[in-house]
């Protein structure tokens, strides 16, 4: 198995608190790290029907049967749990490491553990693979192989998957049963209508009312389903940079997919060779960089902020990174040229706010500095993004 970075913050937070909770989207490697890591726990899986069952009917019984130190799997499905965590956890708060919880619905887990488990347990976002860790395995990927092949798991468990085949069935099972199901959505082909007109809006501002138009369903119908999709963790929205409400500057978010191989698939791409004829590349690349600040910033701990930047003139900072009252600017370019035109949208920034530090990811070499910016390979940007330190701590 690939060593994920995480495993840090996971097991620092094993020694801090009775229970941690884990959530990310379906097949990210949530359950393999934990077993792996933690191997002699219990497991319970409330997928599996008659676990749930007794979950959800018998709590008392159920904890009788998985005893602790235990690994809970998909605890949004019997959220009732939580409040039996909580007295077994009250018995004994100087008792750590008891209960690993996992969940694939982010607002499921973080609204229940919120009401339930509050200061009793650390909330720990886990996504996809990064570069950063395929790079540690000896993976390096050509851009086009690795916009294909996304970052899941399961894809480089062993050499020849079938790439094409594992996001058919993917968007299958996790698309049409966590959200078509769930929601009890009526019409399966504007819903597959709606995935595809997304997936082409990648890296873009999303208006519900043109998506509403062209998928042939309502805007709050719009607004419902794609607050479904980030619920599951399926897709994230990268909100604006703007310095008051009353600011001329776009105020809409852009949105993404949370692994590139999945929006690869909804648009048809199936090899490195469709990558290159679509017309979608800088957007695809511009998911998968942005995607890996993310999981930088979550598997190191950083607590700094994602934006991007556009005003009325239209100006643009692809991605801002604020960490405290600190800003860095940058441009993610999917070539590989050395270009001064690739600054001009930074160049805007600093020119209205000042200078700041000014970063390009794309595909070419990494060079530290070009007409004063510094140019970054894409294998290589999670490091940008990692925490700056180690957190502070209180000794006494």
């Amino acid at each position: 198995m690939i060593a994920r970075h995480v495993e840090k913050i996971i097991r620092a937070r094993m020694e801090e608190y009775p229970v941690v909770s884990v959530y990310g989207p379906r097949q990210c490697g949530k359950t393999s790290l934990i077993r792996a890591l933690y191997p002699d726990y219990g497991y319970a899986n409330l997928e599996e029907e008659s676990t749930k069952r007794l979950a959800d009917e018998d709590p008392d019984e159920f904890f009788a049967k998985f005893k602790e130190p235990l690994i809970i799997d998909e605890i949004q499905n019997v959220t009732k749990l939580l409040n039996k965590i909580q007295v077994l956890v009250d018995e004994d708060r100087d008792k750590c490491g008891r209960f690993i919880l996992t969940g694939s619905r982010q607002a499921s887990l973080k609204n229940a553990v919120t009401q339930s488990l509050a200061g009793r347990t650390a909330v720990i976002r886990m996504l996809p693979l990064s570069l950063s860790e395929l790079k540690d395995a000896g993976i390096v990927l050509e851009r086009d192989v690795q916009l294909v092949a996304g970052c899941m798991p399961f894809i480089f468990r062993e050499p020849g998957r079938d790439i094409s085949s594992y996001y058919s069935s993917y968007i299958e099972t996790t698309l049409l049963r966590d959200i078509f199901e769930t929601m009890k959505i009526g019409d399966l082909t504007a819903f597959r209508k709606f995935l595809y007109l997304l997936a082409v809006r990648t890296g873009s501002l999303v208006n519900d009312s043109a998506l509403a138009n062209e998928a042939g369903v309502s805007s709050p119908t719009i607004k419902s389903w794609i607050s479904a999709l980030e619920a599951s963790n399926l897709i994230f929205r990268l909100p604006p940079y703007y310095t008051s409400p009353t600011s001329r500057m776009v105020k809409t978010p852009k949105l993404y997919f949370t692994d590139p191989g999945v929006a690869a698939h909804l648009l048809g791409i199936r090899n490195p060779k469709d990558v290159i004829e679509s017309q979608l590349l800088g957007g695809l690349f511009e998911n998968l960089a942005i995607l890996e600040a993310r999981k930088a910033m979550v598997n190191s701990g950083e607590d700094g902020e994602l934006f991007f930047y556009r005003d009325s003139n239209g100006n643009e900072v692809d991605l801002i990174h604020k960490r405290g009252n600190e800003l860095r600017l940058f441009e993610i370019k999917s070539g590989i040229s050395l270009d001064k035109k690739n600054h001009s949208g930074m160049d805007a920034f600093c020119r209205k706010f000042g200078y700041f530090p000014r970063t390009v990811i794309h595909s070419g070499d990494s060079y530290p500095s070009f007409a004063g910016v510094e140019y970054v390979n894409f294998h290589d940007c999670g490091r940008l993004f990692e925490a700056a330190a180690e957190p502070f701590r209180l000794y006494f």
